[in-house]
């Protein structure tokens, strides 16, 4: 028979795929002693039986969660729906953390009898009638699917009547005329009356937290962090234990360093008389956790105590909520904390530093989506110095942000997709938010405190966030936000600084983040243990700097025909593919040779003596040809031709499918004097680096789109010629001629290409694009619609089609290596960002991967994390045999 629920007694840490994250936590923290309210949890695989039986909690399923009943009324004396009462909170939890996605309902299990026996056995009428309306109103919205603005309305009205600010406030009279009222909705919306039976609000609630596992926003925060859909949700039925008793009793979160800079000391917040939920929406504005010390020292040492305790054992930073329940210390959760960027690598060299964690525990458990973080910008400190500042509230999560205003998810996303920059502001956030804050640039609140919805779904999308921000006055009817004297409409602009908390008015403009020391000393343990070197796709000297800087040891691709579009460059590129003749295309060609001499000398002295891989022109020329009547009618005046020679040309070069059509290998071939100017530029520059800086560059001329050997043979002899004609081999050495491996066909005879090029590099992007036969371009509009029918799990552009495409770069390796066995390798694709790929590239002998320059970090990253784990399963594998 299957388990489908453990007692938190016999739970741990090992079966975390059965128990969530949440409930092999909470079992894990009961074994080392610490204080967890007594409970059980309803596993994964019952939640994924429950959608295999249509949607159906089975007979078997049903007998488990009894017997775990009766078991927790033995352990805690209580009667579930009897006298003395036991209530619980049904919480969801997924083996991976997704904060704020699925459903929670509190105080389940009262009904219109048994409050009084709660009333009696706490000795408060008042905290009973308290507990019985925010369960209605929970249950409610989570089972019925009421909204719960219906409720919140009702509440404010009867606060307003009777001139109440706060919850607290509210009298027995007013909670008994709020339970009425909340009843009454529920008749409205429902036709039914409020559910009476303990039992049967248990099942409904446990059936509402595992459909809320296919929620939108559960699927979307899945589909954002890769979770697959398949694990399902496990849930944890728990003993009740109240913050919200009265002033000896509270809740809080709290995390054992700070997650925006990874500083060494209990960051979080409590409030006194609340429940948990008011803490993590963001309902009441909480106090910061060191005034707990204040409150109750007692409490504060416990938790000091136990969050020291707590982080020894996992090894890593925890994210910890607590309820305090008339003096007495509950631990209702840990989990691994969510943290920026710099706190990331700060908290890693901390650990590694006092020997808790390893260096390669640190490379292969970082995550690669935060270094995208550390490169985000920041505010221009010249251009912050006169910007008007409006307010400051709570730094939520780091870096700065400028967009236009937005007060809800639909105009966020509208204005995203017009490709505006969006600060969303709220009065809080929900998790109903989730695509309103992944369409925008930053998020600002009037409520929360650092731990609140927005707080923490911001830091973990790596998105800017000022919360808790007081001054806010946001009218959402009229679309209007005042701050102070200053009045703002949808669509102004505003400038906020996650770091600070500051918000100000208007655009600001922002410069590059400063990686810190902490991120230098992680990526040189990177380097340490990769396999692979990581180089850069750079076509400009800035580019190349930038690369540099990033850690790259070299550029892998340098593509050209970037360089043709700057200033005077693109007419007199005009110029050649208009020219009726070879002449005339050498005399437009001659033009644009300093140009491209000149980049070629920049980009050679930024790199030194690191490789620079030049691709020669790739893209077909009608791209460069004006497609506007008005370009149309100046080009033709700039170069004295007629109007009607540039609309002919232009015919002539249009193709029906210019991807596979006359580009790369083939326009050199056609138009062989292009190709003689590039190499001729590119050596030329080489040279004169050698002779004015003295040192000597590495230049390679990289072949583009070459499917059949000859082709690569005749432009390898060309530029043969012209290095024998330069007479550069005393000077420069070899200057080495290769050629990308983008075509089916080149991996399938890749034996006879390799007899005429020194190294191959992989174009994994149109390699992808001609296997698959999807656009890189296009194939957005689909792809999406293939991962949710799981045609596809992946992104191919992303990560490397290991069954296909990985199939015939294996295929090209193995043959181009028995004709040259020290063949050099390389990847030029933006799947060098991603670990998985990584490994892969690792198994096939790669020497080095390409990608753009701000990739290059999460690519380092990604390459260490690959050899660690190719040294694994080669291990593995040793070990079998």
């Amino acid at each position: 028979m299957t388990n489908y629920v453990y007692s938190f007694i016999e739970g741990d840490i090992k079966i975390k795929a059965l128990l969530g994250g949440k409930g092999a936590n909470l079992a894990e923290m009961m074994k080392i002693g610490l204080p967890v309210p007594s409970g059980f949890t309803i596993t994964t695989e019952a939640c994924n039986q429950y959608f295999h039986d249509g949607n159906t909690v089975n007979s078997e399923i049903k007998a488990q969660i009894e017997k775990a009943v009766i078991q927790l009324e033995n352990q805690t004396e209580k009667q579930f729906g009897g006298d003395p009462c036991l209530l619980v909170s049904v919480r969801s939890g997924s083996v991976f953390s997704m904060p704020g996605m699925m459903d929670t309902i509190l105080n389940l299990g009262l009904n219109d009898e048994n409050i009084m026996s709660l009333a009696k056995s706490t000795n408060s009428k008042r905290f009973a009638l308290d507990c019985y309306r925010r369960f209605i109103q929970m249950y409610s919205n989570v089972v019925l699917d009421l909204p719960m603005y219906q409720f919140e309305s009702i509440l404010e009205e009867v606060k307003e009547k009777n001139n109440i600010d706060n919850d607290q406030e509210l009298t027995e009279d007013h909670l008994i005329e709020l339970i009425k009222e909340y009843k009454n909705v529920v008749q409205q919306g429902t036709g039914k009356e409020f559910e009476q039976s303990p039992k049967k609000q248990l099942y409904a609630a446990i059936e509402a937290v595992f459909k809320s596992w296919n929620n939108e926003r559960a699927k979307i925060y899945r589909q954002i962090n890769n979770i697959p859909s398949s694990v399902g949700t496990a849930i944890n039925i728990q003993m009740m234990v109240f913050g919200n008793m009265g002033d000896a009793s509270g809740t809080g979160v709290v995390f054992t360093r700070n997650p925006s800079t990874g500083e060494d000391r209990l960051f979080g917040e409590f409030l006194m008389n609340a429940q948990g939920e008011d803490v993590v929406a963001g309902i009441r504005t909480p106090n910061p956790i060191d005034e707990l010390a204040s409150v109750n020292q007692s409490v504060y040492d416990e938790l000091c105590k136990a969050s020291r305790l707590l982080e020894d054992h996992y090894r890593d930073m925890q994210d910890i909520e607590f309820t305090i329940e008339n003096g007495k210390f509950y631990l209702l959760q840990t989990r691994n904390g969510k943290r920026s960027a710099s706190a990331a690598t700060k908290i890693a060299v901390d650990f590694v530093n006092k020997g808790i964690i390893s260096k390669e525990d640190v490379l292969k458990n970082f995550d690669l989506a935060q270094v995208d973080q550390l490169l985000h910008p920041e505010f221009h400190p010249e251009k912050l110095a006169s910007a008007k500042e409006l307010t400051v509230g709570l730094p939520a999560s780091p870096g700065a942000a400028t967009g236009q205003i937005c007060f809800d998810t639909q105009a966020a996303e509208e204005a995203c997709e017009k490709g505006e920059k969006v600060i969303l502001v709220r009065i809080e956030t929900s998790p109903e938010d989730i695509k309103g804050m992944l369409s925008s640039n930053g998020v600002l609140t009037a409520r929360g405190g650092m731990t609140s919805h927005a707080a923490v779904v911001a830091r973990g999308m790596g998105k800017c966030c000022v919360s808790g921000c007081i001054d806010l006055q946001i009218d959402e009817e009229k679309r209007l936000l005042k701050i102070g004297e200053h009045e703002l409409c949808e669509g102004d602009y505003l400038s906020i600084d996650g770091t600070t908390g500051k918000v100000y008015l208007g655009q600001v403009e922002t410069s590059s983040a400063n990686l810190s020391d902490e991120f230098a000393t992680i990526m040189a343990w990177a380097d340490e243990v990769s396999d692979v070197h990581v180089l850069a796709n750079a076509d400009t000297p800035q580019d190349a700097k930038k690369a540099i800087a990033f850690g790259a040891k070299g550029i892998g691709l340098c593509r050209t025909e970037h360089m043709f579009f700057a200033g005077d460059r693109i007419t007199d590129m005009r110029e050649m593919i208009l020219s009726q003749n070879e002449e005339g295309r050498k005399i437009a060609l001659n033009k644009l040779y300093p140009y491209q001499k000149e980049d070629f000398k920049l980009i050679f002295k930024t790199l030194k003596q690191q490789p620079v891989n030049i691709r020669l022109l790739d893209p077909p020329l009608h791209e460069f040809i004006p497609k506007e009547k008005g370009e149309i009618m100046k080009l033709a005046k700039d170069l004295n031709v007629t109007y009607d020679r540039i609309e002919k040309i232009t015919e002539q070069l249009t193709e029906v499918n210019p991807m596979m059509g006359m580009r790369g290998c083939r326009l050199g071939l056609i138009y062989p004097e292009i190709y003689e100017m590039q190499a001729r530029a590119i050596i030329d520059a080489a040279l004169e680096v050698t002779r004015e800086e003295g040192f000597v560059p590495s230049p390679e001329i990289m072949i583009p789109l070459v499917g059949n050997e000859i082709e690569l043979s005749k432009l390898r002899s060309m530029v043969e010629v012209i290095k024998l004609a330069l007479d550069v081999d005393d000077e420069l050495g070899e200057v080495k001629i290769g050629t990308m491996i983008e075509v089916p066909r080149a991996c399938l005879v890749a034996d006879k290409i390799a007899e005429h090029a020194d190294y191959f590099s992989f174009g994994t992007n149109d390699l992808t694009q001609m296997t698959l036969g999807y656009s890189r371009d296009d194939s957005g509009t689909f792809i999406a619609k293939y991962k949710m029918q799981k045609i596809l799990d992946e992104d191919p552009f992303q990560k490397i089609d290991q069954a296909g495409v990985g199939e015939l770069m294996k295929i090209a390796i193995t043959k181009a290596k028995t004709k040259k066995t020290a063949l050099k390798i390389g990847v030029c694709g933006e799947q060098a960002g991603d670990s998985e790929s990584l490994t892969f590239f690792n198994s096939l002998g790669i020497d080095y991967v390409s990608c753009s320059p701000y990739r290059i970090p999460k690519a380092r990253l990604a390459a260490a994390q690959a050899a660690i784990s190719y040294a694994v399963v080669e291990e593995d594998q040793t070990e079998h045999n």
